[in-house]
């Protein structure tokens, strides 16, 4: 058993209010881990956690046996893909700037190791090439958070961390980005932490599913056992939906 990511007794405030506490969990790499909680129980905060965007109060965070405290954050959200609802794409860049941005920076004068991960990125999230040279204005919703999914993973990471990447586009869009991402996961074997608000979304998708509240875990388990033995009233109401 391999652990892709651990936090170990975090504990988060700002200024009085305590968010978390005593927080300890492992994820092993491979797994497909979704979020599911009320909402301000720590969900983004935890997955910011993950590539130092927010830093615990107390206690540690491990990414591939490293203590992200002492590692360069630069070079860590290199290595860790980040997708979050509504795409936020570089404005100002075209769709092939904005998903060889991350890989541009890693493979420096291999220039032709980044247009092969452009394009085959694009293909597998099913991105036509001619849409290449066009600005995110000129794109649908899908097509945006499209390209926000092929740029999060044109770089190669170990670890995908996605914050209700699919909550802004509508439900057909939807099916067709989940079915899409469980193939990504099932071919590359990536580890994935994904928030989403829908609990139908949280069990078909994940290999374990994350059920917080109050920014205490809940339960942390397959779905099948969820659904069969949900470990706490919370978990029963959420599931009973």
């Amino acid at each position: 058993m391999s652990i892709a990511i651990e936090f170990r007794q975090i504990c988060k405030s700002y200024g009085e209010k305590k968010i978390m506490n005593d927080l300890n969990l492992q994820i092993e790499k491979g797994e497909f881990v979704t979020m599911i909680g009320s909402s301000g129980c720590g969900k983004t905060t935890l997955l910011k956690m993950v590539n130092g965007l927010v830093e615990p109060t107390t206690g540690e965070v491990f990414v591939m046996g490293n203590n992200i405290r002492h590692e360069n954050k630069v070079m860590l959200r290199r290595n860790i893909g980040y997708s979050i609802q509504g795409s936020v794409l570089f404005p100002h860049m075209t769709v092939e700037q904005n998903i060889s941005y991350v890989p541009n920076l890693l493979n420096k004068r291999d220039k032709k190791r980044t247009v092969a991960a452009v394009d085959k990125w694009m293909k597998i999230v099913g991105l036509d090439e001619e849409i290449k040279s066009r600005y995110p204005a000129e794109l649908s919703g899908g097509q945006q958070q499209r390209v926000g999914i092929a740029r999060a993973l044109a770089a190669s990471p170990e670890i995908l961390l996605m914050d209700e990447p699919f909550g802004a586009v509508d439900e057909i869009t939807r099916k067709q980005l989940q079915k899409e991402l469980k193939e990504i996961y099932r071919k590359s074997g990536i580890t994935v932490l994904f928030i989403t608000h829908d609990i139908d979304e949280a069990l078909s998708l994940g290999t374990k599913v994350l059920v917080m509240n109050a920014g205490k875990i809940e339960q942390f388990a397959a779905p099948e056992e969820l659904l069969q033995n949900p470990a706490t009233e919370f978990v029963k109401n959420l599931v009973a939906n």
